[in-house]
């Protein structure tokens, strides 16, 4: 019998060759709002985009990219 499971979210980035976890903020936010939400505690996330989703042991995992430029 097939049993329908829903999936724990995980949000990730990298920041100075250290991986950074983040829970999910809420179920209900789309993968920009909790980018948007953890923004606010996390400035670099600002310009970030988003990877995925990929499902890898039984989680949706979200990769947050940071967009690294030079200024001037």
């Amino acid at each position: 019998m097939l049993t329908a499971k829903l999936l724990e979210r995980v949000f990730s980035f990298k920041d100075k060759e250290q991986e950074i976890k983040l829970a999910d903020p809420s179920p209900t936010f789309s993968p920009e709002a909790v980018l948007n939400f953890y923004a606010q505690t996390y400035p670099i996330l600002t310009t970030a985009t988003i990877e995925g989703p990929v499902i890898n042991d039984d989680a949706v995992q979200y990769k947050f990219v940071l967009q690294i430029g030079t200024k001037g």
